[in-house]
């Protein structure tokens, strides 16, 4: 990897990690953006994104959960469903055009999603409470799970928007639920995607301490500041480039 290349990367997880973790998420569909753009290959770009958001996601649990918004009421019924689903996804291997078609499709629907947290409508839930039906859940995590070792996302890209617009928690309570669901998910796609041949940078311990001190500043954000609507749509609109890219070049 160029020097040049590398910074830049540096720098753009570090800007995905502390926008992505004011939300209780951990930045993999951001990271694949970035990594689109500057033209890491494929083979590189989904193991590289679920190691950084393992880190991540496990800070951002860590912070979230002694705030007091974890809920394991409201997590263990996706879980149950995506976990086995997350390592049947983790182990396909799919052609250059095939991964960068459906990468491209996730990569929009994550930018919708981050333009409705930045304008939609307030969701209602109080805090603290969490109101998620058992039975559906488990059938949603599984779809979530599939779709997130396939890509290489941990799938609170997903769950959130589920979980906000169906009114089942409020959004800190949202962010409390979906960080260890990302790492949970991160973790079984990283494992079940080193049956197969998988390829990390040596650059790795840069890149994850770039985006480790965005997750520091996400947190703090999240928790004690308001989000800002410019940053996430200036992110919404990189990821929708990247991803208009993928697909046209597919």
């Amino acid at each position: 990897m160029e020097t040049q290349q590398l910074i830049i990367l540096c720098a753009a997880f570090f800007v995905v990690a502390t926008l992505y973790t004011t939300v209780g998420h951990a930045g993999a569909s951001g990271y694949l953006a970035v990594m689109a753009l500057v033209g890491l290959a494929p083979e590189s770009m989904r193991p590289m994104a679920l190691t950084l958001n393992i880190l991540v996601a496990a800070f951002t649990v860590y912070r979230f959960r002694q705030a007091r918004f974890f809920h394991w009421s409201g997590l263990w019924p996706f879980l149950l469903g995506s976990v086995p689903f997350a390592a049947v996804g983790g182990i396909q291997s799919l052609s250059r055009g095939t991964y960068y078609v459906a990468m491209g499709v996730v990569l929009l629907i994550a930018s919708s999603y981050l333009i409705w947290r930045a304008f939609g409508k307030k969701p209602v839930m109080e805090e603290g409470i969490v109101r998620v039906r058992k039975i559906p859940a488990v059938f949603m995590g599984c779809a979530i799970g599939f779709l997130s070792g396939l890509i290489g996302v941990g799938g609170g890209i997903f769950l959130s928007p589920v979980l906000l617009m169906l009114g089942w928690a409020g959004p800190k309570t949202t962010a409390g639920i979906s960080a260890p669901f990302i790492l949970v998910n991160s973790a079984v796609a990283l494992a079940a995607g080193s049956l197969t041949v998988q390829k990390l940078p040596g650059e790795l311990p840069l890149l994850a301490a770039a985006a480790l001190a965005g997750a520091f500043l996400g947190t703090w954000l999240g928790l004690e500041r308001f989000r800002s609507k410019g940053l996430l749509t200036t992110l919404a609109i990189v990821m929708t480039l990247a991803g208009s890219k993928l697909i046209l070049t597919a």
